[in-house]
């Protein structure tokens, strides 16, 4: 069964990626506001946007988490603003209060780490501490006991007082995990439950799901088959050309720099894929939108899925049957599209195929 997750930024400086909220945009309000459409227009949560300069991302997910019933939180940390200890018995804790619905995403990727008194080697180093920190939060929420000696991390005889909440299908809250460099799929393979990629070409994305599931065989994965994830983009209107005069519209003013541009992770591989896809063309598949990522997009917001509701759900469809069963969507403004997406995207979604 597919899972179907929005994105609420958590910025302190509004306007991300041209929403139209300006007043108030990272109040309780206006996150409590976002988090109840999530739940009244058929999705399952919502990743929170995580980073040195954010609101802190795990007391965002908490008040959510306080005045909502279903919405599940996709709260991202990162190791190192972490200890892996504190960082399980945090998770359990608001898990329980929650009755089960937290969700983990872990960021490796680069931040300003100095700032909030972290430091790091190189690449190979930060997924390294990385492997350790999925490792040994996994063994605290399932053992009891736990002695651990890595070279970034260690405990003695460390047992939680909770338990995460635990039903079928689910000993712990969701770990998911991107990455795309060599170093961060063997962490995927090995050590996380959800692969998340980025919007790339659905022939990229089946080289990509073959070879982390070799890995997965040749390392000797011990937990549950790796399930797979796309964040992306999601630009959905009535009809085909609306979209699509909607979307070059949005990147012309991207042009003109009258959209902020987002944060700079150019250095990193999977950002360096997502560039290298213009090279192709600006519009690759059916409607993959490469041109976002010449003019400042980044991350998810570097390609776009572009069309009618039909249009995009017929795309997701297709990476559906790659084994993609983890979907995180957004587009902005991000409260209406909520809804728009949430009532016409999402029922043609779930559908039998």
């Amino acid at each position: 069964m597919s899972e179907f997750l929005w994105y609420v930024p958590n910025q302190v400086r509004a306007g991300h990626r041209g929403d139209d909220v300006v007043e108030d945009h990272n109040g309780l309000p206006a996150l409590t506001q976002q988090a109840l459409a999530i739940e009244e227009h058929g999705w399952g949560g919502a990743l929170l946007g995580a980073g040195w300069n954010r609101p802190d991302t795990f007391t965002v997910a908490t008040a959510l988490a306080a005045r909502t019933t279903t919405f599940q939180p996709l709260i991202a940390a990162r190791p190192g603003y972490w200890h892996p200890a504190h960082f399980a018995a945090a998770v359990t804790t608001l898990d329980q209060l929650s009755a089960g619905r937290v969700l983990i995403n872990v960021v490796s990727g680069q931040d300003n780490l100095a700032a909030y008194g972290d430091s790091e080697g190189d690449q190979a180093q930060r997924y390294a501490r990385t492997e350790e920190f999925l490792r040994l939060v996994r063994q605290l929420w399932t053992r009891e006991h736990v002695t651990f000696r890595g070279e970034h991390f260690h405990v003695t005889d460390s047992t939680i007082a909770q338990r995460p909440v635990v039903r079928p299908g689910r000993r712990h809250p969701r770990l998911y995990f991107g990455g795309a460099s060599a170093a961060a799929e063997k962490v995927a393979a090995t050590e996380a439950d959800v692969q998340l990629f980025w919007g790339e070409p659905l022939d990229d994305v089946r080289e990509r799901i073959e070879r982390l599931k070799r890995l997965s065989d040749a390392l000797g994965r011990e937990h549950a088959p790796l399930e797979f994830g796309l964040r992306v983009t999601t630009l959905v209107r009535d009809t085909t050309e609306q979209a699509w005069i909607d979307a070059q519209a949005r990147v012309a003013k991207m042009a003109e720099g009258t959209i902020a541009r987002d944060a700079d992770w150019r250095t990193a591989v999977g950002q360096q894929r997502l560039l290298g896809l213009a090279e192709r063309g600006d519009v690759l598949d059916d409607n993959l939108y490469t041109a976002p990522g010449r003019f400042g997009a980044a991350g998810a917001a570097t390609t776009w899925l572009v069309g009618s509701a039909q249009d995009v759900a017929t795309s997701l469809r297709r990476y559906r049957e790659l084994g993609i069963t983890h979907f995180l969507l957004s587009d902005t403004p991000y409260l209406p599209e909520i809804k728009r997406q949430g009532d016409q995207l999402l029922p043609l979604l779930r559908e039998p195929s």
